[in-house]
């Protein structure tokens, strides 16, 4: 009498501790996804390479990922519970250590406090908001968005769009709006302001086919020139150095001060000492000066 076949059970993934906490997130609009050792993200899928999805580096847009697999890190963030319960993410969720969330894609922003020092640093300089105690130190929350980065200060760094952030728990404390002071931990500071001696040619200081007020007009013109570039300072230095010593470099009515000013101009927009002196070294070059 011929046996029955048999029949193989395909096992089903059980719901861990760690999806179930990621589902709920995901029912209050917050996007989540696992962190293995280390407090990592998962690699990507086998459909991706070097951060590519559908053809674009998502780690350098705001779009989430749109792979089957768990990839991208932040941008693989999801509030959608039929992601998070996918045969692919449940083995993930199976693997994890911890939930992560994108705070960006939930509206928020969390200042990471590192250690006691940052902590109190936070609170003589940061207002109170909700806080959540993390290994080592506390963890932030603001409402609103901002753009993330790493040591602002010594043990602080800001976690909100394009990053993720360990889920530590809701925490203490009334979240409030994201304060300036927060947003101006990563504005950038000029560099100050060095006096620079720059040899300049012959002449006696006396322009002889320009008048004075026809050179302040044109210093003032290229200070205001470098100052509202918003994109190739560097080649906005150099073209404005170009233009000056071009209609003012032979005759010698050029001081230092006159350079001073402009080298400030370009040192207010980010540039180096010694961007400035080789862009000015480059123009005399250029000129045959």
């Amino acid at each position: 009498m011929t046996q029955p076949a048999t029949v193989r059970r395909v096992p089903r993934h059980r719901p861990t501790p760690l999806l179930a906490v990621a589902v709920d997130l995901a029912a209050r609009a917050v996007p989540t996804l696992p962190l293995r050792a280390g407090k990592l993200p998962f690699g990507n899928c086998a459909a991706c390479a070097n951060n590519m999805c559908g053809g674009r580096p998502v780690m350098k847009t705001a779009g989430p990922c749109t792979c089957p697999g768990v990839c991208h890190g932040w941008a693989a963030a999801t509030t959608d519970a039929r992601t998070l319960t996918s045969p692919a993410w449940v083995r993930a969720w199976g693997q994890a250590q911890t939930v992560a969330y994108h705070p960006g894609g939930a509206g928020l922003t969390v200042v990471d406090l590192d250690n006691t020092d940052a902590i109190t640093w936070a609170r003589q300089h940061l207002p109170t908001t909700r806080t959540v105690p993390t290994t080592r130190g506390e963890h932030w929350i603001y409402r609103g968005t901002m753009q993330s980065a790493n040591k602002v200060r010594p043990g602080v760094d800001i976690k909100s769009t394009m990053s993720y952030a360990r889920w530590l728990g809701p925490g203490t404390g009334t979240m409030i709006a994201l304060p300036d002071a927060v947003r101006a931990l990563i504005v950038k500071k000029p560099s100050p302001v060095r006096p620079v001696t720059v040899p300049m040619p012959a002449g006696g200081g006396v322009c002889r086919h320009r008048t004075p007020a026809y050179l302040e007009r044109g210093i003032a013109m290229a200070e205001q020139q470098i100052t509202e570039a918003t994109t190739g300072v560097h080649a906005t230095v150099y073209r404005t150095f170009l233009a000056v010593l071009s209609a003012h470099g032979r005759c010698g009515c050029l001081t230092d001060a006159h350079t001073g000013r402009l080298f400030a101009a370009a040192q207010a927009k980010g540039e180096t000492v010694r961007h400035c002196t080789e862009a000015w070294t480059n123009a005399h070059t250029r000129l045959g000066l």
